[in-house]
């Protein structure tokens, strides 16, 4: 019997979820991405040696393993092949390894341009994005004028009726300068070519998996608190990240889903703009960003860092159904003095416990916070709970009832050893037949 479950962030993101997805990966026949685009960044640390990857699921560093890039994504061709061939200098071969869904969509060059233009029209209400063409390239799926893989290997007339109609549109709204299209057109069909390998039905390619018993893992980008739907609109990306995402970007049944791993950082953070009601500021802001290393993977930009907000992991495990929690980062705070969870949020209308959808109470918001002792020990490297300071372990405990999920995993360093995956958790009864 299969096991196929889905890792995704229960923050804001950048929780660490490609450690995660690295370090179950083989347990795993495929990893299958479901959304976002090269936005996204994922690091992994192998033996020293660090990966950065953007679109190919975390486990391509496993021989053997399949990674699936489903019809959720949106693909910027420059970006998928830059990255496969960073892969190749670093020694990881993805030929035969790596199938990209015919219905995804196409990242272009003048969805960059749009997304740069309709950030700067916002002015002082900009969401912060990456100005990398996902947004756009979302507005063209939705629009019902995207141009999809299958688009790219199929009927080259339609291919340049649709490259001309979209080119026009371009130049209508952005007049200070004239786009051609035939040598974009020229260039997705070079860009065919390259991709022809990659392309299959993803989803027939997974439903195949399941019938045959092998296991697949979903990986998600991104986060729930950036869901389309479900995060802090409107400073959000623009896919469903949460556990939706699964079914619509990968075309698999909800049957298919087995458990959820929702992974989260022992603090929080988030990059660009939006409320993060726990936000740090002067020293220990500081302290916890050059501790965590928080810059993005994509962007380099700095992350904003806070106390561990409980309520919003637990608004993540009533959305996602959280089956367990994967903490990381949790050495980041080791020599504090104290630690702090917060519990609520202080407005002039009471106490909220649950996350709002209107973000404005937010802005005036106090946490409510509980303070526990810190640890002096270290936690960096230990592979077992029992081996954790026992602050720590009080601290874990406490995140876990205020959360009201297992912290079936705790990560205490980069590396894919510096990890503890405890016996008492849902982890192991999802593996049990294959731990066996």
């Amino acid at each position: 019997m299969s096991v196929n479950i889905a890792v995704l962030g229960a923050q804001w993101g950048d929780e660490g979820k490609g450690k995660i997805v690295d370090m179950l990966t083989p347990h795993f026949s495929a990893v299958a991405r479901y959304q976002g685009g090269h936005n996204a960044g994922h690091t992994v640390y192998v033996k020293g040696t660090k990966f950065v990857l953007h679109l190919i699921p975390s486990g391509i560093l496993h021989p053997g393993v399949t990674c699936i890039i489903g019809n959720g994504v949106v693909v910027d061709p420059q970006a998928l092949f830059k990255e496969v061939d960073e892969l190749a200098r670093m020694g990881v071969n993805v030929d035969g390894r790596l199938l990209i869904s015919e219905k995804a969509h196409v990242i272009l060059p003048y969805h960059r341009e749009l997304d740069v233009l309709s950030e700067a029209r916002r002015g002082e209400r900009k969401i912060g994005t990456t100005s990398r063409g996902i947004g756009p390239a979302y507005e063209d799926k939705i629009g019902r004028r995207g141009i999809r893989m299958c688009d790219l290997l199929g009927d080259r007339d339609a291919l340049a009726q649709a490259v001309r109609e979209n080119v026009h549109a371009r130049n209508q709204i952005i007049k200070e300068s004239t786009l051609d299209w035939k040598p974009l057109f020229d260039q997705l069909v070079t860009y065919g070519e390259r991709l022809r390998p990659w392309v299959g039905d993803a989803s027939l390619f997974l439903a195949r998996l399941r019938d045959d018993d092998r296991n697949v893992m979903y990986e998600g980008a991104q986060a729930t608190l950036l869901d389309i739907d479900h995060g802090t609109y409107p400073f959000v990306t623009s896919s469903n990240a949460s556990i939706g995402g699964v079914c619509t970007g990968l075309g698999v049944p909800p049957s298919a889903i087995d458990g959820v791993l929702g992974v989260a950082k022992a603090y929080t953070t988030r990059v660009g703009e939006g409320p993060l009601p726990t936000e740090l500021s002067g020293d220990l802001a500081e302290r916890l960003r050059e501790g965590g290393q928080e810059y993005g993977a994509s962007t380099g930009r700095p992350r904003r860092c806070g106390w561990y907000d409980a309520v919003v992991v637990r608004y993540s495990a009533r959305i996602n159904g959280l089956d367990a929690i994967a903490l990381t980062k949790l050495d980041v705070l080791d020599g504090l003095p104290e630690v702090r969870i917060c519990t609520g949020y202080r407005t002039s209308k009471g106490v909220l416990t649950e996350f709002p959808a209107d973000l404005r109470p937010l802005g005036t918001a106090e946490p409510v916070y509980e303070t526990l002792p810190g640890w002096t020990g270290a936690t960096r490297g230990a592979t077992r709970f029992a081996a954790l300071p026992s602050e720590a372990q009080r601290y874990i405990k406490r995140l876990e009832e205020v959360s009201g999920v297992p912290c079936a995993i705790i990560s205490t360093g980069s590396d894919r050893g510096e990890t503890i995956v405890r016996d008492d958790t849902i982890i192991q009864s999802w593996f049990s037949k294959q731990l066996a």
